[in-house]
């Protein structure tokens, strides 16, 4: 591996109000980030996958190409009402979706960032989360593809001139994933249709290997998929997620984790050991691992190999969130949305919890490309109060806060692991910092054999109480009467004079009675 001052910088994509910007990522000289890239108007900002450039929605006709090494522009396409643009994976590529009228106008299409000039052309209705981007790529972008109606076309990802190359017939098909490291297999979803039930199949996206699928999997009651590769394309796994629970224990449906492979030993469902929703589920960098959090709360995590032998249970605890690291040697499980942002942190190859904190209100989460670093964002619309980005050590340890006024996006620029050393230096200079825990007693995870008990430093500030509507505070009372214990010392002046009242009135019927 290289030295550590060998590896590349990290950078960060902030996006505001006023544009996008790009900082010096950690670790920062005297605290504070660095501009990299001075703030560019814009509506929308992404980098491709290998990190290499990154494009910037500048008006509803305008899209350019910055490179992310000199963040210098490089390139800028003219197209009218263009809803959607998206770069392939290396940035060869930079592919438009614009408003269409007629059938006749080809608006999706395929531009060449060297030349400016379009290499392919199309029409597309609509677009969808499943529909788009429209051409699919693998990493090293010799594969190309696009779902068409009933058939998958294939293109030579090198040279577009040559056309469809290539046709698989799948009637009904509805989806689709291609794989990415290498481009080899592509994953089809069919849905249920008069009576048949819906389907996953694995296809070779070689021509002569596509008579019949590597592997199958059918199931009922199917609303929509998730199709998620490992690294390696052996393996495949389906959430399945269904918007009725025919069991009526959940409002927001079922789910159904489903685990396919390329050469076909194994196609069924992993077995989770608890009843519930599946919250998400994410491969190790590697490929040879995967983690899931699911089952109602508090929820379960666990970690399975690529035979879906459960290899390390990490607990229980309001979950729903897992990022792994790019490194594969640490996780880190947390509940984001309308959970408390509570985060643990787990040394998979010591099989230990390292440490927790948490990150309330967060919508964004990322470990650094190098591993060492992991981000929270909190970001409009979804949150329009509190943005800002948090950064913490691998351990949990905030390392870095900036609030912002408002805050669209945050994210790092995507870097090759590969390119970074180990982080085993790292550790033995970190392991001095203290992580607190700030999870209140009674609320924290229920963490297997194998987890580290991080004691706080400081015990956690006391939340402030709930609000209680008058007649509950009354009915509390009485309860409080009937088995004879005191009340709660938040009792206010109105229940305690009530009290008296009350208890006046009992002596008073009492001494009528007796006379």
């Amino acid at each position: 591996m290289a030295a550590a001052d060998c590896s590349p910088t990290l950078d960060i994509l902030v996006r505001g109000p006023e544009g996008c910007s790009i900082w010096n990522g950690p670790p920062f000289s005297n605290g504070q980030p660095s501009i990299k890239l001075e703030r560019v108007a814009c509506k929308n900002a992404k980098f491709s996958d290998d990190g290499s450039r990154f494009m910037v929605i500048k008006s509803d006709s305008t899209v350019s190409i910055y490179d992310s090494g000199s963040s210098k522009e490089i390139r800028s396409f003219e197209a009218p009402n263009i809803l959607a643009a998206a770069l392939s994976p290396r940035g060869t590529y930079l592919q438009t979706f614009q408003k269409s009228s007629t059938p006749q106008e080809k608006n999706v299409v395929l531009w060449s960032t060297e030349t400016g000039e379009p290499v392919y052309q199309q029409f597309q209705k609509n677009m969808t989360k499943t529909t788009w981007p429209s051409i699919r790529f693998s990493s090293d972008e010799t594969v190309a593809c696009r779902m068409a109606t009933n058939e998958i076309q294939f293109f030579n990802g090198a040279d577009f001139s040559i056309g469809i190359i290539n046709r698989l017939r799948v009637p009904g098909v509805a989806a689709i994933e291609l794989s990415k490291e290498p481009g080899s297999h592509i994953a089809v979803y069919v849905p249920e249709s008069k009576g048949v039930p819906a389907s996953v199949q694995i296809y070779a996206c070689a021509k002569d290997l596509q008579s019949q699928p590597l592997a199958r999997r059918s199931f009922f009651r199917c609303s929509s998929v998730q199709l998620s590769w490992n690294n390696g394309s052996t393996g495949l796994l389906v959430l399945v997620q269904s918007d009725v629970d025919k069991t009526n224990q959940s409002y927001y449906g079922e789910s159904k984790l489903n685990y396919l492979t390329t050469d076909g030993s194994h196609e069924g469902l992993v077995p989770l050991r608890k009843e519930g929703p599946v919250h998400d589920v994410q491969w190790s960098y590697a490929g040879s691992e995967f983690a899931v959090v699911y089952g109602f709360m508090p929820a379960r995590v666990t970690v399975f190999d690529k035979k879906c032998n459960p290899l390390l249970e990490l607990g229980e605890g309001s979950y729903n969130t897992i990022r792994w690291n790019p490194k594969g040697r640490f996780l880190c499980i947390a509940g984001f949305g309308n959970l408390p942002g509570y985060m643990t942190f787990w040394d998979f190859t010591e099989k230990k919890q390292i440490g927790a904190t948490k990150s309330e209100l967060s919508v964004i989460s990322e470990w650094s490309p190098d591993g060492r670093y992991f981000m929270t964002a909190t970001t409009a619309p979804r949150l329009q109060v509190d943005n800002g980005i948090k950064i913490f050590h691998y351990n949990g340890s905030l390392y870095f806060k900036k609030m912002l006024d408002k805050l669209y996006q945050a994210d790092w620029k995507p870097i090759s692991p590969d390119r970074f050393g180990e982080i085993s230096e790292l550790i033995k200079s970190v392991d001095s910092l203290k992580v607190i825990d700030t999870k209140p007693q009674g609320q924290g995870p229920k963490s297997s054999q194998a987890s580290a008990k991080t004691v706080p430093a400081n015990p956690p500030a006391q939340k402030p109480s709930a609000y209680r509507p008058p007649h509950a505070k009354q009915a509390a009372l009485a309860q409080a009467e009937l088995f004879g214990e005191s009340p709660k010392e938040g009792t206010n002046k109105n229940a305690l004079k009530n009290k008296k009242k009350r208890e006046k009135q009992k002596e008073k019927k009492a001494g009528e009675s007796a006379s």
